[in-house]
């Protein structure tokens, strides 16, 4: 440890004491983490890093798939697990005033006993922190209703890189009173400043939950699908998650985890779901709008939950991406490509994919918000290329002027495929925007742009 590095790490010491420092000598992470347990230490802990220019990087659930909280160099940790505090449930204004370090679904659980929904919901709800969600504007099951986590946050409190707290913990829906700062932090992945606190808008809580599989035969079936729901269902349509057969077949085979709800050998399975206010007539319009569906061809096999443990049991199929860990080594890739252009998309990936012995190529995803999952890999892991998987990949995406980051965010992960997906124009806005912030550049460096980068910008 340099001597520079040892003077900070004394006076953070002092500051937090000794249940505020842990060291834990990781290969990834920073070996030295710093536990704030208020907004005034997490202040003070940036002045003194700024002061000598000691870098941070923050760390919330560590379920991002980006490695935005990876090290790269000599930087320190910064977990907010101990600012996981609900504030405030306001009923009357629908919001919730909650710390960083909150897990997910403890604020999820905290809004229904008010009777209220947190509408983020994501596979890692139960170790993922709402700071972590913030930062990287996390989308997840219902962003199709609800929208990103841009869309569900009211006010924030940040800490700047030099220390000043700048608190905007806004409740009002209308607020037209010059900059929106709050989008500037949410999605920056902690390079521009350390969210402390949110304010959250609420939903009401719904009265009806219908759920069903749908076997399709044609992806000019999937999308007639998809706005023939969104159109027939009043709004309440959450959920269009379509899974091609290599992974419903996978998820669903002799010996695993999942028994087939509809028999395998369907070109797309889709799981949809409505969240509504009337339970007996909102399952009727649902199944009367499925019929229809059916009638005119665009579903040819269906299956409805009648039960909570039955849509569990959906939900598990859609959600267990762990299983594919069996195949062999791949890289689980996050990527947006319009609607309109998928079809192409997904046909150009799978042949590129056979042309270049990839033999793993899983396709699912949320769809009805542009975004889909794919996996690439081999199973022979003696011929798995990683470099050659990721070049293959964007250079689709790019062809298809797609987003490189859906929902997870850039980080180290896809810092190189940046341009892909943003004009020179947008990422010289963005560098010039971090060095405004963080002059000295101790924030999360070299996640989203290079030390270089900046430097040179």
């Amino acid at each position: 440890m340099s001597e520079s590095k040892s003077a900070v790490l004394e006076q953070l010491r002092e500051l937090l004491g000794d249940s505020g420092v842990r060291e834990t000598p990781d290969d990834f992470l920073p070996d030295i983490i710093l536990k704030p347990s208020s907004t005034e230490e997490v202040s003070e802990i940036l002045k003194i890093c700024s002061a000598a220019g000691q870098a941070i990087v923050p760390i919330g659930g560590k379920s991002g798939l980006a490695s935005g909280h990876h090290q790269t160099d000599s930087e320190l940790g910064l977990s907010l697990e101990r600012m996981n505090a609900i504030e405030e449930i306001d009923t009357a204004n629908r919001t919730m005033t909650v710390q960083a370090g909150c897990i997910l679904q403890l604020a999820h659980e905290a809004a229904e006993e008010h009777d209220l929904l947190l509408p983020l919901d994501l596979g890692a709800r139960g170790s993922a922190t709402v700071g972590g969600n913030v930062a990287t504007n996390a989308g997840g099951n219902m962003v199709i209703r609800y929208g990103m986590v841009r869309d569900m946050v009211l006010g924030l409190e940040v800490v700047l890189a030099d220390g000043t707290v700048v608190s905007s913990m806004n409740k009002m829906l209308k607020n037209n009173t010059g900059y929106d700062l709050k989008q500037w932090f949410i999605g920056a992945e902690g390079t521009l400043g350390i969210i402390t606190r949110v304010v959250f808008r609420l939903r009401p809580q719904p009265r009806s939950q219908n759920t069903a599989l749908l076997a399709v035969d044609d992806f000019a079936s999937v999308r007639r699908l998809l706005h023939w729901l969104d159109g027939h269902t009043a709004g309440t349509l959450s959920a269009f998650e379509v899974m091609w057969p290599e992974f419903y077949d996978h998820i669903t085979r002799e010996g695993g985890n999942h028994t087939p709800p509809l028999p395998r050998g369907s070109a797309h399975y889709v799981l949809v779901e409505t969240l509504g206010s009337n339970p007996a007539a909102d399952a009727d319009s649902f199944e009367n709008v499925l019929a229809e569906a059916m009638e005119q061809g665009m579903v040819s096999d269906a299956v409805l939950t009648r039960s909570q443990s039955e849509r569990n049991a959906l939900w598990e199929i859609r959600d267990d991406v762990l299983d594919f860990f069996v195949l062999g080594p791949f890289i689980p890739f996050d990527i947006s490509v319009t609607v309109d252009r998928m079809e192409g998309f997904i046909g150009d990936i799978r042949r590129g994919a056979e042309a270049a012995n990839f033999d793993i190529c899983v396709i699912f995803g949320h769809l009805g918000d542009c975004n889909l999952h794919v996996l690439l890999g081999n199973r022979d892991a003696a011929s798995f290329d990683p470099e050659a998987v990721e070049a293959f990949l964007y250079d689709t995406v790019e062809r298809y002027q797609g987003s490189v980051s859906a929902e997870h965010g850039v980080g180290l992960a896809k810092r190189a495929q940046l341009p892909r997906s943003r004009s020179p124009e947008e990422l010289r806005l963005m560098m010039g925007l971090k060095k405004m912030l963080d002059p000295d550049n101790i924030l999360n460096p070299n996640k989203i742009f290079t030390v270089d980068q900046i430097a040179a910008s």
